[in-house]
């Protein structure tokens, strides 16, 4: 079962990547200047941005301090809240 469900998961990471080429492309060729591949995909998806209440934070240093303070507030207040990291390697886990 769990090589089945490897083999599924191995499947939906190749379909994903056939459909979105800008993944196999390096260099000056896979630099866009605007975000109008992310809209499409935004759209393509149904906005999901659009139905979620977020917090981005981007930077060099600090990003996790800083979750981990927002987290803890929002949490202090009653709110579910969470973070994910950057750094993943594999979708389902970290």
């Amino acid at each position: 079962m769990l090589s089945d469900n490897k083999s599924k998961y191995q499947q939906a990471l190749e379909f994903m990547y056939a459909q979105l080429p800008m993944y196999h492309r390096q260099g000056a060729s896979a630099y866009k200047k605007d975000l109008n591949n992310t809209l499409a995909l935004c759209k393509a998806a149904g906005n999901p941005h659009q139905q979620l209440k977020t917090i981005h934070i981007a930077g060099t240093n600090g990003k996790g301090t800083v979750s981990h303070i927002i987290a803890a507030g929002l949490q202090a207040q009653g709110t579910a809240s969470g973070f994910t990291s950057p750094h993943y390697k594999d979708f389902r886990k970290g």
